[in-house]
């Protein structure tokens, strides 16, 4: 599924008053939600691809985990990277937190599009790797969650 794609959903999710779509093709899951006065707000999830790290502008790689206690929530795409749904609201996770698979650890917005980002994994945060209102690319560390 492509951005297009995603765009074309979202146009017919407008057009239709439709407020959830979700679909799973080749190992990603797509789950678009928008409310009446809300912006719309894409899920996405997909299993970990390895990234090739070659010369100068390639991601970072991420920090090395100590034992495997510990997983690394990456960016799933290129965006700005914001810990809170607003600039007056709490943050989504703290450090110290414990979180189930479900919980929204940060919003990464690609395209004017918010997309939440959800643990996946129960434990508890221990490292927020990236500043709120910061860009992000793909594959950066996000998170260090020691698993429960």
């Amino acid at each position: 599924m492509n951005l297009d794609d995603i765009k074309e959903i979202i146009n017919l999710m407008t057009e239709h008053g439709l407020t959830e779509f979700e679909k799973e093709e080749n190992g990603i899951r797509i789950s678009i939600k928008r409310g009446t006065t809300a912006p719309v707000v894409v899920h996405t999830s997909t299993a970990p691809v390895p990234v090739p790290v070659k010369g100068a502008g390639a991601p970072a790689a991420p920090p090395p985990v100590d034992d495997a206690r510990f997983v690394i929530i990456k960016a799933p795409f290129v965006g700005t990277f914001y810990r809170a749904s607003s600039p007056d609201a709490e943050p989504y996770a703290k450090v110290g937190q414990e979180i189930n698979p479900d919980a929204v650890l940060c919003i990464v917005e690609a395209m004017k599009v918010m997309n939440e980002i959800k643990a996946e994994v129960r434990g508890v945060i221990r490292e927020i790797l990236v500043e709120n209102a910061h860009a992000v690319q793909f594959g950066q560390p996000l998170f260090k969650i020691e698993k429960l």
